[in-house]
């Protein structure tokens, strides 16, 4: 799989905030990307929309299960020494995470409406240095990996996310035109919480650690033609940050695990109009897991515990759509 073919693969399905999966039928995708006339140095140019529900999300802090609509853009390109992907999505939350202001006690709010929007570049070591030197078997590439994540939300939280991101990715191949990526990365974030009460500042600086990225895709490739699956999932530990603030009391941010450990994409176009229509539509099911939410520990966090014991923790099968255009 060329370099190209290997990140684009990973632009296909991504959902940001509730989560990030990969999959694709790689070569055929290659040979409809469209090269961006205006800008000629981008060999690639892919841009997609995704609809997705999650039945079962949580929020720390509120009780039960809060069902989510989520509404996302991927762009994807590529040139002569990396890749640059953006990711926006809008997170519309049901009545039981209503947005803000909401009276206590009153029902029927409207749910929380949330914006998270994610830029990862990378610099492929091969091409900079034109070497094959950073491929060792199953090793297909060395790259330098920057990026940001910004989110905010009109909840009681009132979060306002700010996090930056660089490190390595090391890119592995799989069978059947799969990959499995892993970048290990500093991680700095800054936040807000709402619920810190004066005169304490709202704001949160918290320490900065250490993150670990993780993607795999591959297609199932000993399958027929007629039933074009692909297989992929991704999980991403974000190491302990410290309280955030300097309120006593503030318990310090734990271990996070943010995961969909297996996402089933069938090439839905491709299966019902043919080949030259390979990814124009995408529909897939998955299931998300995300332990420890913002670094919550769910055992003994107040957020956690106090109104429902199982708010840090998501654990649910959740389906979309993806769209090219």
């Amino acid at each position: 799989m060329s370099f190209r073919g290997r990140l684009l693969a990973i632009a296909l399905t991504i959902s940001i905030g509730t989560g990030v999966a990969y999959g694709a039928d790689v070569d055929p995708l290659l040979k409809a990307a469209k090269p961006d006339s205006i800008f000629p140095a981008f060999s690639v140019n892919d841009n997609r929309i995704t609809y997705s529900y999650l039945p079962d999300g949580t929020d720390p802090g509120v009780p039960g299960k809060t069902a989510k609509q989520v509404y996302s853009f991927t762009h994807f390109d590529s040139w002569a020494y990396g890749t640059n992907l953006i990711n926006l999505s809008l997170l519309k939350s049901d009545h039981n995470d209503p947005a803000q202001p909401c009276a206590a006690g009153r029902t029927g709010c409207s749910g929380a409406t949330e914006f998270y929007g994610t830029i990862r570049s990378t610099f492929g070591f091969n091409q900079i240095f034109n070497t094959n030197a950073f491929s060792v078997g199953p090793l297909h590439n060395v790259s330098l990996e920057v990026g940001a994540d910004g989110e905010v939300e009109n909840n009681a939280l009132s979060p306002a996310k700010r996090v930056g991101v660089v490190g390595l990715q090391f890119a592995f191949d799989l069978p059947y035109k799969g990959f499995f990526n892993v970048a290990p990365m500093y991680y700095k974030e800054l936040n807000h919480s709402a619920f810190i009460p004066a005169p304490y500042d709202s704001n949160q600086n918290f320490d900065s650690t250490w993150t670990i990225e993780t993607n795999y895709y591959m297609d199932l490739g000993f399958l027929p033609e007629y039933l074009p699956l692909s297989v992929s999932g991704r999980a991403a530990w974000t190491g302990p940050k410290g309280t955030g603030t300097n309120m006593p009391g503030t318990l310090a941010r734990k271990l996070e695990l943010n995961s969909e450990p297996v996402r089933l994409t069938l090439d839905a176009s491709k299966a019902f109009m043919g080949p030259q229509y390979t990814h124009l539509v995408d529909v897939w099911v998955a299931y998300r897991y995300w332990q420890n939410k913002f670094g919550l520990d769910h055992n003994v966090a107040p957020q956690c515990v106090a109104a429902n014991s199982g708010a840090c923790t998501e654990s649910s099968v959740y389906t979309g759509v993806t769209v090219k255009f």
